[in-house]
C-alpha cells in the first residue's frame, strides 16, 4: 500500500535522542513497537485496572487488553488513511505504560500526595518510562524511541500550553514542539482510545451487571447498534447480544472516524506530516453528531459505572491504599529497595518523593496491595 504525502516517512524521521545504526530488517517504527512491547512496564499492564480491580474477575478489562483493542482500533483506521500503521500501533501500546496501579484510583493518590512537588500526570509518566525508568540498554537510560513515537506520546491530548513538569524538562533537550498538534498517526491512536474505552467498558458493565441492556437503549449510536443485533439475533442468548451490539458500536464509530477525517484531510490537503502538526485544528475526529454521542456515552459510563457503589467502595480503598503506600515510602525512603533508595539519594524531599512516586506508579494492583501488607501488617515479614 503507498502511504499518503501525509503520513509519517522514514526518510524524514528525526531519529533518536542517541543516535542507534538503523536495523536491516525493521523500520523504525517497528523497532520502536518491539522495545514497548519487550518492556517491563508493558508487561506489567496485564496486572492494573482499567476499571475493575484486577482480582475482581478474569473476563473483565485490565490496562493490558485495553492497550492491544486499542492497537487494534489504530491499525484498522490507520489502513483505512494509508498511514504508517507501526507507529501508529506504538503509540497505541505505549499510551497507558505510566498508568499506576488501581487506574484513576491510583492516578488520584497520587496526584494529591504529589502536589508540592508538581503532581502526578500519567500522560508525562508514560513519557518519563521510555525515555528514563526503563533501564534495558548500556548506552542510555529509557527506551530511546524515536522522535516522532515520543511526540506522540506526549500530546496524546492534543498540544501543551502548559506541560507537566516533566514533559518540558524532557522538552529542553529533545525539542518536542509541544505547542503543535501531533502526526496523523497519533491523532488517530488517541481517538482509537476513546472508542476502545467506550465500547469495552459498555461491555464491562453490562457483563457485571452494573446496568442492564434496556438502560443503554437510549444511548445515541449504542441504542442504533442494540436494536439492529437485536433484529439480526432473534432470540439469541444475552450475552451474544451484548457481543452483536459492541461490534456493531466499535464499527460504526470507526467508519464515521474515517470518513470525517478524510474530510478534513481532503480541506487542509496537506503535502506532508508537518503541515498537520501546523494546522489549526486536528485533522483526525468524529462528526459533530458522533462527538455528541461521544459526550452523552462517557456522561453515563461516568454516572452508572465509574461512580456505581461497588466501584465506588474498591476506589475509595485503592486511593486510600495508594496514599498510605507513599506516605510511609515518603517519611523513611530507607524503606525502599535498594535499587529504588539509591535513586532516592539523600537531603532532597522532592527527589525522594519523586522516587517514591516512581516506585509506586509502576506497581501492579497486586504488587501494591502486597507491598502495603509488608509495610503495615506486623504479622507479614518485610
Amino acid at each position: 500500500m503507498t502511504r499518503a504525502p501525509y503520513a509519517v516517512n522514514a526518510a524524514t524521521s528525526r531519529g533518536r535522542l542517541h543516535p542507534e545504526p538503523e536495523s536491516p530488517t525493521r523500520s523504525p517504527w517497528q523497532r520502536d513497537r518491539d522495545r514497548i512491547v519487550h518492556s517491563t512496564a508493558f508487561r506489567k499492564l496485564q496486572y492494573k485496572t482499567q476499571v475493575f480491580v484486577n482480582h475482581e474477575g478474569d473476563f473483565f478489562r485490565t490496562r493490558l487488553t485495553h492497550s492491544l483493542e486499542v492497537a487494534q482500533v489504530t491499525r484498522a483506521i490507520a489502513r483505512q488513511l494509508r498511514l504508517d500503521e507501526d507507529l501508529a500501533e506504538a503509540l497505541a501500546l505505549a499510551h497507558d505504560l505510566g498508568h499506576p496501579p488501581f487506574g484513576h484510583a491510583g492516578e488520584e493518590a497520587l496526584n494529591l500526595s504529589m502536589k508540592p512537588f508538581g503532581g502526578f500526570d500519567h500522560n508525562a509518566q508514560s513519557l518519563r518510562v521510555v525515555t528514563l525508568l526503563e533501564s534495558r540498554y548500556a548506552a542510555f537510560d529509557g527506551l530511546n524511541l524515536t522522535w516522532e513515537t515520543l511526540e506522540g506520546l506526549a500530546k496524546h491530548n492534543g498540544p501543551l500550553r502548559s506541560p507537566p513538569a516533566y514533559i518540558a524538562d524532557y522538552d529542553q533537550q529533545h525539542g518536542l514542539e509541544l505547542f503543535t498538534h501531533a502526526g496523523v498517526e497519533a491523532q488517530v491512536a488517541a481517538l482509537a482510545d476513546d472508542i476502545a474505552y467506550h465500547a469495552h467498558d459498555l461491555d464491562d458493565g453490562l457483563r457485571a451487571k452494573l446496568f442492564g441492556v434496556e438502560e443503554i437503549s437510549h444511548l445515541p449510536v449504542v441504542g442504533e447498534a442494540l436494536f439492529e443485533a437485536s433484529r439480526a439475533s432473534l432470540d439469541v442468548p444475552p450475552p451474544r447480544l451484548r457481543h452483536e451490539t459492541i461490534r456493531r458500536v466499535i464499527d460504526v464509530m470507526i467508519n464515521d472516524l474515517v470518513a470525517e477525517t478524510r474530510t478534513r484531510l481532503a480541506k487542509l490537503d496537506p503535502e506532508d506530516a508537518q503541515a498537520v502538526r501546523r494546522a489549526k485544528q486536528p485533522v483526525v475526529a468524529f462528526s459533530p453528531r458522533f462527538a455528541e454521542a461521544n459526550r452523552v456515552i462517557k456522561e453515563f459510563l461516568f454516572a452508572r459505572m465509574y461512580r456505581h457503589w461497588r466501584v465506588n467502595r474498591m476506589t475509595t480503598k485503592a486511593r486510600k491504599l495508594t496514599g498510605e503506600l507513599f506516605q510511609v515510602l515518603c517519611a523513611d525512603p530507607s524503606l525502599l529497595p535498594d535499587d529504588w533508595r539509591a535513586w532516592a539519594g539523600e537531603g532532597s524531599p522532592a527527589r525522594a518523593a519523586g522516587t517514591v512516586c516512581d516506585y509506586i506508579a509502576g506497581m501492579t494492583d497486586r504488587y501494591a496491595m502486597d507491598e502495603h501488607r509488608r509495610l503495615t501488617d506486623l504479622s507479614i515479614p518485610g
